[in-house]
Order: C-alpha cells, then structure tokens, then sequence
C-alpha cells in the first residue's frame, strides 16, 4: 500500500486535487486492492494484470453498479497504473488496451424559470432559517456554483466593492464570479442576522446551520428537495440540477456561451455545450416553424 500512499500524494501536491477526489480515489483502491486479495491472494498491486481488472469490473457489474460508476472507479485505476508506470514501478500498464463501457448520458431537465421564482418566493424570510435557506436557493441559482462551492463558502469571499464572489473550485482553483445588485443586498441582511447565531462567530463559513455550524451536502440536497418539491413534480430536484437551470436559462436569454463557461468553472467549452442540448428541441421547433421550404 505505499504506491497508493505515494499516489495520493502525488495527486495532493502535483495534481492539487480536492479532499473529496482523494477520498473517492483512495477508496477506490482500496475496494480495488480487497478485491484482488480475496480473488486472487495478491496485496501487491503492481502484479496485477488487465485479467484480473476485467474480473472485477464483472463484479462490480453483478453488484448492480451502473456504467458510469463502473468507468469512474476504472479511471481512478489507469491514473494509478499510469502513475506507477511513470515512477518505473511496472513494466507494463494493466488498462493500455481497456475501453470504457457505453454507458447512457443523463439527461437533467433544468427548473423552468417559473418553477424558481416560485420555490424562492414560498421562503419564509421572517427567521434566520428561512433567510438562509434563500440564500443557499438564491446563490445556487444567481452564480450557479456547485454545491460543494457553496458549502465552502467563506463570509470574506464575498467582494462588497465590486459585487463579486470568490469561488473556489476543482482541484484548488480560484475565480470570481458576478454578484446581482439584489443578491448583494440580501447577503448583507443575512451576514448580519448570521453575525448573531451561537457559534457562527467561531469561525468564517457563510453558510451555517440553525445552531451555527457550517453546513454539510445532504442540508443543501434537503433545502433542494424541500422548496422544489412544492413546486415541482420533477423527480430530479438536486443542487445540481439548480446549476443546470442557470446555465440553460443563461444560454435560452442569449448570454455568450464562453462567458457562461467562465462563471461556471468548466475547463473545456465541451463541457459547457452539453447545456445547450436542452435547447436542441426549440431550436428544431423554430427552425421547422420558419423555413421557408419548411411547408412544402
């Protein structure tokens, strides 16, 4: 197990990879690892061969996992393999010849912009409960960070003079995305109505619970599921889906698709373009609508 101390440590110091992603990667190996053990009677993972990844791909299969999980847990292994093998540990890499298995995109339907208004009006502002749980909709909505952004949210990340919000991202990375004037106002009443909860004052979180301390992924996905559920009959109603709602609102009122990219975080535009496919069946209504051979 030292190649998969060495590993993590690599991923923390030159990969600059999240506490979350080290978590799933360490707990992937070592599912991995037992799984050899009890297959096979090795606890040396540099002997492993791409036979004995197949078999354990089956097995997880048989598990009930789907497609997707399955490439994920596999793609922590070819970064391991692949680390192993630059570092001169193996001869030769157990995935060099694996291909991912197919599996079905998901498809999120976002929130219609009705829907939001509604959830966010239905918040009973009158508390310090009721205040936070509209900011968490609202900054979810307005700045379509992801949640784990939001949880990590510090009250000095906020830039009161230039109505801007710094968020920190995947693998450690900083940006700085737009506040609206109006969200502005509403965190400078919450951050004072948070200034006077117990323990809220012992540390710098923006977000905390009812008894001060910060807040945690399944609070966030109950709010979510909460506020959306009086409103939505969708059966998709995460933190996610509230992201996937801004950009597809963004994109549907014309905003540059590069610019939502940058607010959004993504490395790569493609990973940008896939909000635009819920677009796609508009796009043909219009198109088919004003064609002018559309008719013949």
């Amino acid at each position: 197990m030292d190649n998969v101390a060495a590993f993590l440590r690599y991923l923390t110091a030159e990969k600059n990879y999240s506490a979350h992603t080290l978590r799933a990667y360490q707990k992937d190996l070592y599912d991995f690892s037992l799984h050899c053990f009890a297959s096979y009677q090795i606890d040396d993972l540099t002997k492993v061969h791409y036979a004995m990844v197949r078999d354990y791909i089956v097995a997880l299969s048989k598990k009930g996992l789907t497609a997707r999980s399955i490439n994920r847990k596999v793609t922590t292994l070819n970064s391991f393999y692949t680390y192993l093998s630059t570092i001169g540990a193996i001869d030769k890499h157990p995935l060099a010849q694996h291909k991912s298995l197919k599996a079905k995109k998901s498809f999120i339907v976002p929130f219609s912009e009705i829907e939001v208004d509604q959830a966010i009006r239905r918040v009973d502002r009158t508390g310090f409960a009721g205040l936070r749980d509209a900011m968490v909709l609202e900054l979810l909505y307005t700045t379509g960070i992801r949640q784990a952004e939001l949880i990590g949210l510090q009250v000095s990340d906020i830039d009161w003079s230039q109505n801007q919000l710094r968020v920190l991202g995947k693998r450690n990375k900083e940006r700085l995305v737009p506040l609206l004037p109006s969200m502005v106002v509403a965190l400078k009443s919450y951050c004072e109505q948070r200034n006077t909860i117990h323990k809220a004052t012992t540390h710098n979180f923006l977000l905390v619970t009812d008894k001060g301390k910060k807040t945690y992924p399944s609070f966030v996905y109950r709010l979510i599921k909460l506020y959306f559920g009086r409103v939505s009959s969708k059966i998709r109603t995460s933190p996610h889906v509230l992201r996937h709602s801004f950009a597809t609102h963004m994109l549907d009122a014309g905003a540059d698709i590069n610019v939502v990219k940058e607010i959004l975080g993504h490395e790569s535009l493609a990973a940008t373009q896939e909000y635009t496919k819920v677009q796609l069946p508009k796009v043909q209504d219009a198109y088919r609508a004003a064609h002018p051979r559309a008719k013949k």
